[in-house]
């Protein structure tokens, strides 16, 4: 048996976005019944190198297929300045849950751009307008890329409008979708306004308030993956239907971790984890709802849901380098 090795491009290329987005649906669905296993994230700080591991292990059973692996990443800021390395760099081991055997090494970080994409647009389809047709993006990063993939699978997206600090950014972000959207750089405000917006930043201190957002407008925030950042201003989280991915991460890590650690928002604040409404047990959008709120961490078991989605597409059309790896 042989391992299947699968960089950058490949993944890229084996990723259709409507499968991935089901793959990911299902993988809440999973969660939300007790047929996955997700221990919590664990880091190893190296503060003499200003960065840190994460590893993030998972098991699901999505029914028809199950999936198992482990995403190891890191975070080290000076990496672009001093080693000319990226800031994150991400590996997945995807293994066969029956034999253990590791199936498939891949880049783990264009899998992870493409699977927080996917997690939008599966919390977009229950909590935006049905007839959405605008997006707004605040941070033009690698990130902003695979929302606007990924949601515009599920909505039919007609305008687009991003937000950034730099002009280079936003310039560049216009020029990759201008063929398919009509796309502009524009405030915050403006991209708030629009029928669903994704906040992909690394702030700690909100940058949307609640006077940017329209009245109906879906709110993916996608930034917060540290403790100590806070995209949305607080009145946003507490006066928006507010979901979740996952409790213990998102009020570690999420959106919602400083005005939780502060007391400022509660469990009674938060109105659903994604898992519930995917299943049935909780509402999406109803009449009543104005601001929602998609508070989003990024969980392992989208990791293993996406590397099944990759593999099964590699070996299918025969993409990838077959390495013996273990000599069994």
């Amino acid at each position: 048996m042989e391992t299947l090795l699968l960089n950058k491009d490949d993944v890229d290329e084996n990723t259709p976005m409507a499968d991935l987005i089901s793959a990911i649906e299902d993988a809440f669905a999973a969660y939300e019944t007790g047929d996955a296993q997700m221990p919590a994230k664990s880091y190893v700080d190296l503060p003499q190198y200003n960065g840190d591991f994460r590893s993030m292990p998972a098991y699901m059973d999505a029914g028809d297929w199950d999936a198992a692996g482990i995403k190891w990443v890191n975070v080290h800021p000076d990496n672009p300045a001093d080693h000319d390395l990226p800031t994150v760099m991400g590996t997945m081991v995807y293994s066969d849950p029956e034999t253990a055997f590791p199936l498939a090494l891949m880049d783990g970080t264009e899998l992870t751009m493409k699977r927080t994409g996917a997690a939008a647009a599966v919390a977009t389809d229950h909590l935006a307008v049905a007839d959405a047709s605008s997006f707004g993006v605040v941070g033009a990063g690698v990130q902003a890329y695979t929302q606007l993939e990924a949601i515009s699978k599920i909505r039919d997206i007609e305008e687009v409008v991003v937000s950034d600090v730099s002009d280079d950014a936003v310039q560049q972000y216009v020029d990759h979708f201008s063929d398919r959207f009509d796309v502009r750089g524009g405030s915050i405000s403006e991209a708030g306004h629009c029928d669903i917006l994704s906040t992909v930043t690394p702030v700690e201190d909100p940058i949307v308030t609640a006077e940017d957002v329209g009245d109906h407008t879906h709110i993916n925030a996608m930034g917060a993956d540290a403790e100590g950042k806070h995209e949305l201003a607080d009145d946003i989280l507490l006066a928006g239907t507010l979901v979740i991915d996952d409790h213990a991460q998102t009020t570690h890590s999420g959106g919602i971790n400083v005005p939780y650690h502060e007391d400022t928002l509660a469990d009674d604040d938060i109105d659903a984890e994604i898992g519930e409404i995917v299943v049935g047990n909780a509402d999406g959008r109803t009449d009543s709802d104005g601001v929602t709120v998609f508070d989003s961490t990024g969980l392992a078991i989208q990791d293993v849901a996406a590397a099944h989605v990759v593999y099964e597409h590699a070996s299918e059309h025969d993409n990838g380098y077959e390495f013996d790896l273990l000599g069994v």
